[in-house]
C-alpha cells in the first residue's frame, strides 16, 4: 500500500485552506482506502475530527429526499461510532424538514467539535435527482459557515466529476454543470501508479514474505496495466497465491503473463463493471470508431474528458486517444463478443489433428463454413453496429482458443483495421480485419500492406486478411463469402477472405 501522502498530495493544503473539493477516478483505484487513511491521519494528528462517511445508502430512495437523508445519517452515525473516539463524535441529529436534514447535522456537529471538522463524503454520485441536488445545495449553503459553523472542509468522492452527476433535470441524463456544488476549488483524481511504485509496492510482498519479483516481472505488470492499482495487485494476487505459492520461488515475467490471461478470461468484478459502461451512448460515440479504427469525429470535449476519468482511456504521448491499458484492450472487445459467442452453435473442433496441433487450413474450412451458415443471424446480436462483424470472427475464435490457446488484438483510432494474433501451442496466425464501406475503394491493396507490415513485427510469412462488405444492396452472405491467394511485396502468402 502507498500512503495517502504519496497518491493525494494537494488535499492537506486544500484542507488547511478551508476549501470544498471533488475526488473523482474510476471503480477500485483506491479512493475510499486512501481517503480512510487520511482521515484516520488527520484525526490522529490532533488538529481535526475528519472522517469519511458514505452517501450510498441513501440512492435507492432516489427522488425521495427526506427518507434518502434519513438513511445517510444513520449511516454516519455507524461510522462515526468506529472511526472517531466518543469526544469527537456529533451530538444526537437535530430535527429538521427534508432537504435540510444534513445541513442541520453538519452545522451542529460543527459547532459541537473541539477541533475543525473535515468531512469526506463518499460514492457521492451514488445519489441521483432531487436526492442529489439536495445534499448538494445543502452545502452550498452552509459554505460561507465554515469553520466554526459548518465543516473546514467537505471532500465529495465518487466516479464522475459534479458535471456528470445523474440527474433527471431538463430532460438530461446529466447535471452538466457544477453550479449547484460551484464552491468546490478543485477536482482532483487519483492517478495511476507510475513504474517505480509497482516496484515499490511488489518490494513490500519480498519485505514480507522473501518473495522476489523479478524486474522483468515488475516491468511487465506495469506494461500490462499502465498503473491501474485493481490491476496492478490483481496480477500480483494470482502470481502469488495461485500461480507461484511457494514462496522461495520468484515471480518472473511469465508468471504475470499467466496472470492476466487468468484475469482476462474470469472477468472478475472490476472487469466485468466495464460491461455496464460499454453501453452508454457517449462511450459508445468513442470506443466503436477506436476498435474499428476510425477516426473519431466531433465529439464533445466533456465526453473526452469521460472516458479519460472513467479510466476507459489515456491520451498517448502524442494526445491521441488509446484504450487505457493492454488488459483493458483485450476485455473491451471479449465484452462486446460475449452476447454473440453465447450464441454460437455447438462447433466441432475440426481445426485440431489427432495430436492436438492447430491446423491452419482446417481452421480457415471451419471459419467459412460457420460464417456462411450463422453470419447473418450473428451480426445482429452484436451491440456495436460498425464493428459487428469483427465481433462474430472473435466470437468463432474465443471458441477456438478456449482449447487451450490465446487471442491478442491491436487496434488505434485512424489505422482502419483491427489485428489479431491466436497462438495455439506452436502455431501462430496473424488475420488483419478491414471493412469494404459504401463509397470507398476496394481495400485490398492497403489491406496487403498493412498486414505486410504486422506479418514482419511476428515474424511470419503467411496470414489472412478478412474483408468485411459492409456496403448496401449485397447478396447473402453465404452467396458472397470468398477465398483467394495473394501475395504482399516482400513475398508473404496471404489468405484473403471476403465476406
Amino acid at each position: 500500500m502507498l500512503t495517502s501522502h504519496q497518491r493525494l498530495p494537494q488535499i492537506e493544503a486544500l484542507i488547511a485552506q478551508q476549501s470544498y473539493f471533488v475526488l473523482h477516478a474510476p471503480r477500485q483505484t483506491g479512493k475510499s482506502t486512501a481517503m480512510l487513511t487520511l482521515a484516520q491521519e488527520l484525526t490522529a494528528s490532533g488538529r481535526y475530527t475528519a472522517v469519511v462517511v458514505s452517501a450510498e445508502v441513501g440512492a435507492p430512495f432516489g427522488h425521495q429526499i427526506g427518507p434518502a437523508e434519513q438513511a445517510m445519517l444513520s449511516a454516519w452515525r455507524r461510522a462515526v461510532r468506529v472511526w472517531l473516539p466518543p469526544e469527537l463524535q456529533p451530538p444526537p441529529w437535530p430535527a429538521a424538514e427534508a432537504g435540510g436534514q444534513v445541513g442541520e447535522a453538519l452545522q451542529i456537529w460543527a459547532q459541537t467539535s473541539p477541533r475543525p471538522l473535515v468531512v469526506f463524503i463518499d460514492e457521492i454520485d451514488a445519489l441521483q435527482d432531487e436526492a442529489l441536488l439536495a445534499v448538494l445545495r445543502q452545502l452550498r449553503d452552509g459554505y460561507p459557515l465554515r469553520p466554526q459553523g459548518f465543516p473546514q472542509s467537505v471532500a465529495l468522492i465518487g466516479l464522475r466529476d459534479v458535471r456528470d452527476y445523474k440527474v433527471l433535470a431538463g430532460g438530461s441524463q446529466r447535471l452538466k454543470t457544477s453550479s449547484p456544488f460551484n464552491i468546490k476549488v478543485e477536482s482532483l483524481t487519483l492517478r495511476n501508479f507510475t513504474s517505480s511504485e509497482v516496484a515499490e509496492l511488489y518490494g513490500q510482498h519480498t519485505a514480507d514474505t522473501g518473495q522476489v519479483f523479478t524486474e522483468g516481472a515488475v516491468q511487465r505488470a506495469f506494461e500490462l496495466t499502465q498503473g491501474q492499482p485493481w490491476l496492478v495487485n490483481a496480477l500480483a494476487r494470482q502470481a502469488v497465491e495461485v500461480l507461484v505459492p511457494d514462496q522461495s520461488m520468484a515471480i518472473a515475467p511469465q508468471h504475470i503473463e499467466q496472470a492476466k490471461e487468468i484475469l482476462i478470461q474470469r472477468q472478475d468484478t472490476h472487469l466485468d463493471s466495464l460491461a455496464e459502461r460499454l453501453r452508454e451512448p457517449r462511450i459508445r460515440a468513442i470506443i466503436e470508431p477506436i476498435l474499428s479504427g476510425q477516426e473519431l469525429g466531433s465529439l464533445p470535449n466533456d465526453d473526452i474528458q469521460f472516458v479519460l476519468d472513467l479510466g476507459l482511456c489515456r491520451l498517448d504521448g502524442s494526445g491521441g486517444l488509446v484504450i487505457a491499458n493492454p488488459i483493458y484492450r483485450e476485455v473491451l472487445p471479449r465484452v462486446l463478443s460475449f452476447t454473440t459467442t453465447a450464441s454460437l452453435p455447438q462447433i466441432s473442433p475440426s481445426w485440431l489433428l489427432p495430436d492436438g496441433t492447430l491446423n491452419t487450413d482446417r481452421l480457415l474450412d471451419a471459419f467459412l463454413l460457420f460464417w456462411r451458415q450463422h453470419g447473418e443471424p450473428l451480426l445482429k446480436s452484436a451491440p456495436y453496429h460498425e464493428i459487428a462483424p469483427h465481433l462474430v470472427l472473435m466470437a468463432f475464435l474465443h471458441r477456438v482458443v478456449n482449447g487451450g490457446g490465446t487471442l491478442e488484438r491491436e487496434y488505434a483510432i485512424g489505422s482502419d483495421r483491427m489485428d489479431l494474433c491466436l497462438r495455439y501451442g506452436d502455431v501462430m496466425l496473424a488475420i488483419e480485419l478491414k471493412v469494404w464501406r459504401q463509397g470507398r475503394p476496394d481495400p485490398l491493396k492497403a489491406g496487403l500492406e498493412q498486414l505486410e507490415r504486422y506479418l514482419a513485427g511476428l515474424g511470419l510469412n503467411t496470414g489472412w486478411l478478412v474483408i468485411f462488405d459492409r456496403r448496401p444492396e449485397l447478396p447473402p452472405i453465404a452467396d458472397r463469402t470468398t477465398t483467394e491467394l495473394a501475395e504482399t511485396e516482400q513475398g508473404r502468402q496471404v489468405v484473403v477472405i471476403r465476406g
